[in-house]
């Protein structure tokens, strides 16, 4: 009953509306809409594969300012022709890669595929930056590579520019947000932990099998002068199942603050 239940919930997308206040936005901007996914891990049989299908089916017909995707996209090659297809639909999104996408994983199930061809249907961000004028305002996006995190090299910081009405880290990783200098981005968006995907419930807190020492497991965070939000994904790794962390589509409007 319990294996029922958790293939069941891999598939439960839950879809979310979020205000997220943004100290020194310009009035311009106040209202711009963030379409934030995450964590698809297209290939493997799972439920998850219908969550993702569903989430940009909502996306698409919220008809976002901004479309951002943080990472582990395919968990097997035999993933890429149903990620080149939704995004087609999302109309080039700005897409940061994860760990499963380049093999850097404990996932005995997971294979590396090359995904370098998705720069035709996405603003695929590695260590590098792109700007976008919205409403007259200039938007930043800053990337983060997968394989610099680790490592402990990455400095998107440094690709910052300070003259830009909003400022957008994308990284797979919420952890990036600790090695940050204060205030230098607006916005981090961040995945990785699929909300814990396993979470055994007990009065008052539940427990995290995966990811039990986790300081931002999903939703919104504020950290001094940065909002982050961690994206519980809508795909599953290691075992099709999620318990107590359903799969999410997350829309955040950013308001002056």
């Amino acid at each position: 009953a319990a294996a029922a239940y958790g293939w069941l919930e891999a598939g439960w997308l839950r879809t979310r509306t979020l205000e997220v206040p943004i100290p020194g936005l310009p009035p311009a901007l106040d209202g711009l809409r963030v379409a934030h996914l995450s964590d698809f891990h297209l290939g493997p049989p799972s439920r998850g594969r219908l969550a993702t299908e569903r989430a940009v089916a909502w996306v698409v017909s919220r008809d976002p300012d901004l479309v951002a995707v943080t990472g582990d996209l395919v968990s097997h090659p035999r993933g890429e022709p149903l990620l080149r297809e939704l995004f087609g639909k999302l109309g080039r999104p700005y897409v940061v890669l994860g760990n499963h996408d380049v093999a850097v994983t404990r996932d005995p199930f997971s294979r590396a595929a090359e995904l370098d061809d998705l720069r035709e249907l996405a603003v695929l961000l590695g260590h590098d930056a792109a700007t976008e004028e919205i409403r007259g305002c200039s938007v930043q996006l800053v990337g983060v590579d997968p394989l610099e995190y680790p490592r402990g090299d990455a400095r998107p910081w440094e690709l910052a520019d300070a003259d830009a009405a909003l400022r957008v880290l994308l990284c797979h990783f919420p952890g990036i947000v600790r090695r940050l200098p204060e205030d230098v981005f607006h916005l981090v968006l961040a995945g990785h932990l699929h909300a814990g995907q396993i979470n055994l419930p007990y009065p008052g807190g539940r427990l995290t099998l995966a990811h039990p020492r986790a300081r931002y497991l999903a939703g919104l965070f504020r950290v001094g002068g940065t909002a982050m939000h961690v994206s519980p994904g809508t795909g599953t790794t290691f075992v099709p199942l999620r318990f107590f962390a359903r799969p999410e589509a997350t829309e955040l409007v950013l308001r002056a603050a």
